[in-house]
């Protein structure tokens, strides 16, 4: 009896150590577990018709809007910028093509340093102190999971803070998003007289008012989970990141899944930037006798990595391994934007049109390539230049001249107040939109009037402004400073927070202005986690590496 009592409890010992030492894979294995909603077949998109025949030419109607949005796409992943993927070997020459044939902002900020409120900022053209929208929902379990994971990486980085209390207790994932009563650019382009459709990621809520087709969009075609393919697709070459937390809950939980007009989820008809642009062509086609305007909120290139084995081999033998799959996909945003323009150009709509290209932050730090910002410090996740540069290309050839440049710094809350001016649609005159209408300054009739010259980020107690020339960042957990002279340290390489304390009493004084009238936040942060500013997630942080902490 004795001894099998003591079996039993070396046994349960070793269970025991086991499970710790994989304790990580058992959560991931847990999460991957969880029951998630039945994915059904493909089924074939009904798109609202237009009229058959034009009561105008184009040239004689409001012009048409196409947006895309690309997700993470790095400022030196394009060759517009001098740069492009792997030192050039991979062109973006139709992404180029749209600052060639139109304008290239030669300034141009994201609205924040992660996806979900840069897209607020996109829809509304106003900052988190007026929306609340400070933070990206992320869904269940990743908030522990990331920080859990990340704490375990022998990596050198401190490690991060997770506040379950405080997660449990947040709005349901699908209840964190844009509030109802916030006006969209779809909402003024609607009451304008566009029709309006939406297809790609969302990520501003899906209930109480919040879905896309609540928020001015007559037809939205949702992304549903996170994969661009299933991932056994032969078709398709993956690309998984062993030392990336964020990753492996991606691959862990993603599926591949889609909604159409808030409907059930089911299998989008191929590999998701293709399929977007594939459904994006139907809708032009459909409307091409009436003013639309089309939101295309790509996917890629956000992790998890996955490129069609087409673009894999296009690209040519680039390594590491996730590197070429990572130029596959900036490969197929550049195809989806040909394709756009081409078939904007056969129906005689290309001269009317206004197209407008950006992408929602910086590149990831995460995925383990360090040129993806250069020449910029930071990644997303941070506001340095690296996590908040962002193209701005707009081409409209009826109006914009061709190469056509701005140098004075814009951002992504300039955008709707832009295309609403371009259609003639009214801002909502109850609501303080920040900012600017572009065509002005484009146009070479007006100056931007900006007040104070401030553009402003914030993420909890990080916060941050550029006002002219300089710009001050604060990172409230250590009141750390950092104040730099762009005019001359465009790369952020000089702290003068201790040598100019003019400069950084001025440039506070604008902070705490901008928060002096914010709104409660729509919900607090569950996680401080550290990032490392100078290196990428594969690398290892060594004594002497700056890091910030990021609250979401």
């Amino acid at each position: 009896m004795k001894k099998s009592l003591i079996a039993l409890l070396s046994v349960a010992v070793v269970l025991a150590i086991v499970a710790y030492q994989y304790r990580t894979d058992l959560l991931l294995f847990y999460v991957s577990q969880q029951a998630q909603p039945e994915i059904g077949p493909n089924q074939e998109i009904h798109w609202q018709q237009g009229p058959v025949s034009a009561e105008q030419p184009p040239s004689e109607r409001p012009p048409n809007i196409v947006f895309i949005l690309a997700d993470d796409l790095g400022i030196n992943d394009l060759t517009a910028f001098g740069g492009g993927v792997a030192g050039g070997a991979v062109p973006t020459p139709s992404i180029d093509g749209i600052a060639r044939d139109g304008v290239m902002f030669n300034t141009s900020y994201a609205g924040h340093g992660t996806c979900a409120p840069s897209r607020a900022m996109l829809m509304t053209g106003r900052y988190p102190t007026r929306t609340g929208f400070e933070f990206t929902p992320t869904p269940p379990g990743f908030s522990r999971m990331v920080t859990l994971m990340g704490n375990e990486m022998d990596d050198g980085l401190p490690p991060g803070d997770y506040n379950r209390e405080l997660d449990e207790s947040q709005p349901d994932y699908w209840t964190k998003g844009l509030p109802a009563e916030e006006t969209t650019i779809a909402e003024v382009l609607q009451a304008g007289g566009y029709h309006t459709v939406h297809i790609g990621k969302w990520h501003l809520g899906n209930r109480n008012g919040m879905a896309p087709n609540d928020q001015g969009f007559e037809e939205s075609l949702l992304m549903d989970s996170q994969l661009f393919a299933e991932e056994d697709d032969p078709n398709v070459v993956n690309a998984k990141l062993d030392f990336d937390p964020i990753d492996k809950f991606l691959w862990a939980r993603g599926r591949f899944s889609a909604r159409f007009n808030g409907g059930d989820a089911f299998t989008p008809g191929g590999y998701l930037t293709d399929y977007w642009t594939d459904e994006s062509l139907k809708v032009i086609e459909a409307n091409q006798h009436r003013p639309f305007f089309l939101y295309l909120a790509h996917w890629g290139v956000h992790t998890p990595l996955q490129a069609t084995k087409e673009d894999y081999d296009a690209v040519g033998d680039l390594k590491p391994h996730r590197l070429r799959v990572y130029a596959g996909m900036v490969r197929s945003l550049d195809r989806s934007v040909r394709r756009i323009e081409e078939k904007l150009e056969a129906l005689g709509l290309v001269d009317n049109t206004m197209i407008v290209f950006s992408s929602d932050n910086g590149g990831a730090g995460y995925i383990g390539l360090p040129e993806v910002n250069a020449p910029y410090r930071g990644w997303k996740i941070t506001f340095f230049e690296g996590g908040i540069r962002a193209p701005i290309f707009v081409k409209w050839p009826a109006q914009i001249p061709a190469n056509s440049t701005v140098d004075e710094p814009v951002a992504h809350i300039d955008l709707m107040p832009t295309m609403a001016a371009a259609a003639g649609a009214k801002l909502p005159n109850d609501v303080e939109v920040d900012g600017q209408n572009l065509l002005p300054v484009i146009l070479g009739t007006g100056e931007l009037r900006r007040p104070n010259d401030a553009l402003y980020w914030q993420s909890g107690g990080t916060r941050v402004v550029r006002a002219g020339d300089w710009k001050l960042h604060v990172e409230g957990r250590r009141d750390e400073k950092w104040l730099f002279d762009l005019a001359n340290d465009p790369t952020e390489q000089t702290n003068l927070a201790d040598s100019r304390p003019d400069k950084l009493g001025e440039l506070q004084a604008l902070l705490d202005l901008h928060q002096a009238e914010s709104r409660a936040l729509l919900w607090q942060p569950a996680t401080e986690r550290p990032i490392a500013i100078d290196k990428t997630r594969a690398e290892r942080v060594e004594p002497g590496d700056e890091v910030v902490y990021w609250p979401n």
